[in-house]
C-alpha cells in the first residue's frame, strides 16, 4: 500500500473556516499545501471568483497534484447580475458534486460556498445533499463568512476567524499578494 493510500484512509471528514476576519481561504490552502507535500491530490473549486487573477490561481501553476477552478465572476464590477451569480453557483456546485463523487482528489475545498449559500445562491440542503453522496475517505473544506447552522451542524469542524482589527479601517485597500 502506498504513503498517499495509508493516509487517505485517515481522511473523509467536513470542516468549515467562516467568520467575519481574514483568513479563511487563506487557512484552507495552508492545508492544501500540507496536503500537496504529503502526496495528495487537492482540489479548490472557487465560488464566486474569476479566474486567473488571484494569487493562489498563478501559484498552483507550480505544483503538482494541487488544481484549482475557479466559477464566477470579479464582483468588483458592476455588471453582475444575481441570476448570473446563480447560474454560475449551480454550475460550481454541480461540477463539485461530480467531483466528489468521483473521488479523484482527497482533499476538496470549496472556496466562498460559504458566500453562496448566505446570499442565497444555492442553499445548504443542496450542499449537504452534495457532500453525502462524496466518496469514502475525501476530506472536504467549505469557506467562507456566513456559514449557514445547518452546515455548522453537519460539519465535523468548524473554524470561525473573528476580526479584530483590520487595516480596511485605515483606508488600505485589498492588497495583491495578501488579501488576493
Amino acid at each position: 500500500m502506498t504513503e498517499r493510500e495509508n493516509i487517505k484512509k485517515e481522511l473523509g471528514l467536513v470542516q468549515v473556516y467562516t467568520g467575519n476576519g481574514k483568513g479563511k481561504t487563506t487557512a484552507s490552502l495552508g492545508l492544501a499545501f500540507r496536503a500537496s507535500g504529503s502526496g495528495l491530490k487537492v482540489l479548490m473549486v472557487q465560488f464566486l471568483k474569476p479566474s486567473e487573477e488571484y494569487g493562489e490561481q498563478l501559484a498552483v501553476k507550480r505544483f503538482d497534484g494541487f488544481d484549482i477552478v475557479s466559477m464566477g465572476v470579479d464582483h468588483m464590477t458592476s455588471d453582475v447580475t444575481r441570476e448570473e451569480d446563480i447560474r454560475l453557483s449551480k454550475e460550481a456546485l454541480n461540477y463539485f458534486s461530480k467531483i466528489l463523487e468521483s473521488g479523484e482528489y482527497d482533499l476538496v475545498i470549496a472556496d466562498e460556498i460559504n458566500v453562496a449559500m448566505s446570499w442565497e445562491l444555492l442553499t445548504p440542503e443542496e450542499v449537504i445533499e452534495v457532500l453525502e453522496k462524496r466518496k469514502e475517505h475525501t476530506e472536504v473544506v467549505l469557506t467562507g463568512r456566513g456559514a449557514p447552522q445547518k452546515i455548522i451542524d453537519y460539519a465535523d469542524l468548524v473554524t470561525e476567524m473573528v476580526l479584530v482589527k483590520h487595516p480596511f479601517d485605515k483606508g488600505i485597500c485589498a492588497r495583491r499578494g495578501i488579501e488576493y
